[in-house]
């Protein structure tokens, strides 16, 4: 009857009308003749090619709707099929109906052509930009911004951000200090939330977020200018059985026990207490664990060696005993 889709042919014709027709088949055994109405038209496929290139953006008609997409008509004959996945950037598992209604008129991209099967493939979204590549560009790695807690799960937060994307904190990124595990709890879906973009992929629509990186890292603010070898003052915090908690600067570390003194008998964490300030050598910065390896042993040690090098040497007879003398009643 037409080129175009029919789904009744009250649509077309009426009773009682005259119609122009052409003979297609005539099968005597069965005494039927088959007539055809388009056939008398032009076949709107022979120019879909030349008329409809790919990546060119039309205006069409949503003729039907499924549960795997939409078909939309360009022109009368020629419909397209617009798959579920190429309607929406952002709204992966939704319905086609959700989207878009039928007889709704909407633009849409040409991304297929099959001649041989009279099948074109379509797409909604591409005629809008990738909303990971616009965010991409407003909002370069480090800028801050804030968004709605959509959801929480074992391994972070989803945040709600511009055109209906969501980013992501991971745990690891929710605090500096303990883990993440133990701070998760403190969110509330609905909760507004500041977080600074450390990573957008493109590609696999992506955005890492952190909410530890607002501050700026103290451990990288604390440790500036702390070298191993050097000498700092810490605050105990805390007596156990393995050694001393010790604080510096609002940074927390850990003095085992056999670095309490050199002297064996000294190594007793009971004999401090909390408050204590203490002069500690700093062995090692540890950026990746975010320690201070830190030992009263070893400051002990290179004050010892660094006053016989003063006071002292290997052959001028003086024992260790008048060295240390020495070096005390210089200090005094």
């Amino acid at each position: 009857m037409a080129w175009r889709r029919v789904n009744h042919p009250s649509e077309i014709l009426t009773i009682g009308e005259t119609i122009k027709v052409q003979v297609i088949k005539i099968n005597k055994e069965t005494h039927r003749i088959s007539l055809g109405m388009k056939q008398l038209q032009d076949d709107p496929w022979d120019a879909v090619a030349a008329k409809y290139p790919l990546d060119s953006v039309h205006k069409g008609r949503v003729t039907n709707i499924t549960d795997y997409g939409a078909f939309v008509e360009l022109e009368a004959g020629v419909e397209g099929l617009v798959h579920v996945s190429e309607m929406s950037w952002t709204k992966k598992n939704v319905h086609p109906g959700k989207i878009v209604s039928t007889s709704q008129e909407v633009e849409v991209m040409v991304l297929e052509i099959d001649g041989s099967k009279r099948r074109v493939s379509l797409g909604l979204k591409q005629t809008m930009r990738n909303p990971w590549e616009v965010f991409a560009e407003n909002n370069p790695v480090g800028t801050e911004v804030e968004g709605e807690v959509k959801n929480i799960t074992e391994f972070g937060l989803f945040i709600g951000l511009d055109n209906e994307i969501d980013g992501m904190v991971h745990l690891s990124d929710l605090t500096w200090e303990g883990r993440g595990e133990d701070v998760i709890g403190d969110y509330r879906k609905g909760e507004m939330v500041q977080a600074v973009v450390t990573e957008v992929d493109v590609e696999k629509e992506r955005i890492s977020l952190s909410v530890k990186a607002l501050g700026g890292d103290p451990f990288a603010e604390v440790a500036d200018g702390v070298k191993r070898g050097s000498i700092i003052t810490v605050e105990v915090t805390a007596i156990e059985d393995g050694g001393v908690e010790v604080d510096y600067e609002g940074m927390k570390s850990f003095i085992r026990r056999s670095d309490l003194s050199r002297d064996r008998a000294e190594q007793r964490p009971e004999r401090f207490q909390v408050g204590d300030k203490l002069d500690v050598r700093v062995t090692n910065v540890d950026a990746k664990t975010r320690r201070l390896g830190l030992s009263i042993k070893a400051r002990e040690i290179a004050e010892e060696k660094e006053a016989v090098e003063q006071y002292g040497s290997s052959d001028s007879g003086a024992s260790l005993g008048d060295i240390l003398g020495a070096a005390l009643k210089s200090d005094d």
